[in-house]
């Protein structure tokens, strides 16, 4: 047995330049686990709570009661726990902070002790994090959903829809996932560039060029994939992330053209859209707590295209529970600090797994170095992960250490879709 030492946070920055927690954890055998939490720009209501400071030093974004939580009352309930009884641990924390939504601690600081426990045992055991994670020896490497246009709340531009991203189903392995993206996001570097449009990345990594329309991106896109010698709906596919929660007001949304539509027409758009493009999934298409218009899209599309719940669900076991029961969709986004612990965050996907699911494992806009969420997607199973363009050391982080992962395995495969 090796128990947990001490616990200490600090104040490290994340990719948008914004404060964030970094935390070590310390074992009596001198293992450490150190992780670094990300943060979100388009949040979900339900998301648990992160802790910030109110007051002029930081802008009110810095994490100093966040991490006294940490140094002070986490560090005195934890000290001489088992380190390697991750559940007894995260409902320590959970008890400790007392609300529904992790307020009081923070869940920052919470899951920033969870994620480094989680590292420091499997230092201990001499396991690579996925081999500690997982319940099985066989191991399988997601697809990449791959940033490559930023709108809406991740770039300073007209597009109203937040991620125009590609996934490389035709690809044979994970790094041949990386080539495809590789050359398709070069290709269409050179048409922006022909084009004389804006090849400054936004907040995930993809360009933010201001367009005439969203359907603009996507057939740039498309080009893209074609000048890459690509077929476009086999080798590479157009997934979107909506982020309708940004779009929503007064019960309509403004996607097309800025015009205000309601939830009827947003679904016909859908359709249209899906009928036009090679399009495989939606994110976030509805407002979060719009069930009823959930439910209506993914009956009529959900046999085409993954239909995914982020803001939807939050990566929360109750409201996955709630939108398996109503059919609400057909995949589900899983961002750890969405919910605040290990724990939870594999509740919730073994809960969609076991209903059938798709499990997207996903980064955040505001993220960090760290790459804990590749080895969940591996350990997990998930079908796909989302962390970005193949740009930012933030996001070609995670892409490297899923690289080094599948070279390790020396067995390189992918699940099917």
């Amino acid at each position: 047995m090796s128990k947990i030492s001490f616990i200490k946070s600090r104040q490290v920055f994340d990719s948008r330049g914004f404060p964030t927690i970094e935390t070590d954890v310390v074992l009596s055998d001198g293992s450490i686990g150190s992780a670094i939490i990300p943060s979100g720009a388009s949040t979900g209501s339900y998301e648990a709570y992160e802790l910030r400071d109110q007051n002029e030093k930081y802008l009110n974004k810095s994490v100093f009661k966040a991490i006294e939580n940490v140094n002070i009352k986490i560090n005195d309930s934890l000290k001489g726990i088992d380190c390697f009884d991750q559940t007894k641990i995260d409902n320590i924390l959970i008890e400790l902070d007392g609300t529904k939504n992790k307020s009081s601690i923070g869940a920052n600081a919470i899951l920033s002790v969870s994620i480094a426990n989680c590292k420091a045992a499997a230092k201990s055991q001499k396991k690579e994090i996925y081999e500690y994670l997982s319940k099985t020896d066989i191991y399988k490497l997601p697809y990449p959903l791959m940033n490559i246009i930023n709108g809406g709340a991740h770039a300073n531009n007209s597009l109203n829809i937040q991620e125009f991203m590609i996934r490389p189903d035709g690809a044979n392995n994970f790094e041949e996932c990386i080539q495809f993206a590789f050359l398709t996001i070069q290709n269409l570097k050179k048409i922006l560039d022909q084009r004389k449009l804006n090849t400054s990345v936004g907040d995930e990594g993809g360009f933010a060029p201001n367009l005439n329309s969203d359907e603009e991106a996507i057939e740039l896109i498309l080009e893209s994939i074609s000048k890459s010698g690509f077929t476009p709906g086999n080798d590479i596919n157009i997934c979107l992330d909506i982020a309708a929660n940004e779009l929503y007001e007064d019960k309509k949304y403004s996607i097309i053209n800025n015009k205000n539509i309601n939830s009827e027409e947003l679904i016909d758009y859908y359709k249209k859209l899906i009928t036009k493009y090679p399009i495989k999934s939606l994110e976030d298409p509805i407002f979060e707590d719009d069930w009823k218009s959930w439910t209506n899209l993914t009956k009529a599309i959900g046999d085409k295209v993954q239909v995914v719940g982020d803001d939807l669900f939050v990566t929360n076991f109750q409201r996955l529970e709630k939108g398996i029961n109503e059919l609400s969709a057909n995949s589900i986004l899983i961002k750890l600090n969405q919910i605040g612990t290990i724990t939870e965050t594999l509740k919730a996907i073994q809960l969609a797994q076991k209903k059938g699911l798709n499990t997207i494992i996903s980064h955040r806009s505001g993220d960090t170095e760290d790459t804990f969420i590749a080895d969940l997607a591996i350990a997990t199973k998930s079908n796909q992960i989302k962390t970005g363009s193949l740009a930012r050391s933030e996001r070609v982080a995670k892409y490297n250490r899923l690289l080094r992962i599948e070279e390790k395995l020396k067995k390189p495969g992918m699940l099917q879709l």
